[in-house]
């Protein structure tokens, strides 16, 4: 899907993700391809259960790949690796997790947590050079030097995720998987965070995956964005085109349910509902097409070429 001379970090090829429960099968990721350029904000977009998580979560190894290949700067690294390419791959590649509480060890203190990384992978000369390390990025995500010898749950939930966040950082990453790191945050506490990534993105050139199931936010930090459904993806395109431009029927609906600040308005629209029975797959067969623009979407010869048509209205 590459147009331009971007430098691609990590590239997903035809991935396919099964989950078996004895003779009963699940797949969960059907047939995914793309690029994310260094530097840029790439974002999964789709509701519960549609399968972006199980994406993120096979890029750092934890969901092993039935099908396809994940390569990080031309490396492949799905399947077997060597110990020494699998630990590269964890320090390299860090995730944020949706939910703050469950992902930090209640048993430890924030200061254990955040330097965990660092012990594991030798990343200090000595241990002055370890706490400073752990000092300098708590003060970065907006915590102090005192809240070090606490434990999580003497923290609310934006201050955990921060934690979090600093527990990923630390490891000086190129590429973070950001997990729905703000759908358990209160409203004012979300832009924080997310103002905090990007401050991270602009400061240290880190690429991100941002999977989320709400396109207002979405909207804010990415550079591109991709719809899936049920494990497929429906829609890729930069954010500004997708917004003006969206058209399979699976984007719209997602949009038609972004609320709207005004009440009269807000009341008033019309809620677009997908109904996945519209399209007939029976012979003419379905694909990913780009159709200029950096815009690719998921349909057959007729949808296409319909879709051309109200994009370029010709």
């Amino acid at each position: 899907m590459e147009e331009n001379k971007k430098e691609v970090v990590l590239s997903i090829q035809n991935l396919d993700v099964v989950f078996k429960n004895g003779k009963k099968e699940f797949k969960a990721v059907d047939d995914v391809s793309f690029d994310i350029y260094k530097g840029e904000t790439f974002s999964l977009v789709g509701e519960s259960g549609s399968g972006k998580t199980t994406i993120g979560r096979a890029i750092v190894r934890i969901n092993p790949c039935t099908n396809g290949a994940i390569y990080y700067k031309g490396e492949k690294i799905s399947g077997k690796l060597s110990r020494k390419a699998d630990r590269e791959v964890v320090r390299k590649i860090q995730m944020i997790f949706q939910d703050p509480a469950a992902s930090l060890n209640e048993r430890a203190t924030i200061e254990y947590i955040i330097s965990e990384g660092l012990i594991n992978f030798h990343l200090f000369k000595d241990e002055k050079d370890r706490y400073h390390k752990v000092e300098e990025i708590i003060r970065e995500v907006g915590l102090l030097p005192e809240h070090l010898t606490r434990y999580p749950h003497e923290f609310s939930g934006g201050q955990r995720q921060r934690v979090g966040l600093a527990r990923s950082i630390v490891m000086e990453p190129e590429f973070i998987i950001a997990d729905e790191p703000i759908s358990a945050l209160d409203v004012s506490i979300r832009a924080q965070v997310l103002n905090l990534l990007k401050k991270f993105q602009k400061e240290r050139g880190l690429s991100y995956l941002f999977i989320a199931h709400d396109l207002s936010i979405v909207r804010f930090i990415s550079d591109r964005i991709a719809v899936i459904h049920k494990g497929k993806i429906v829609e890729i395109a930069e954010t500004e085109e997708l917004f003006k431009y969206p058209l399979h029927p699976y984007t719209k609906s997602l949009m038609s349910a972004i609320p709207i600040p005004d009440p009269i308005l807000e009341k008033n629209k019309k809620l677009f509902v997908y109904d996945p029975s519209q399209h007939d797959y029976s012979v003419d067969k379905p694909r990913m097409e780009g159709l200029g623009n950096g815009h690719f979407i998921y349909g057959n010869e007729r949808e296409l070429d319909h879709y051309k048509k109200v994009r370029f209205g010709n």
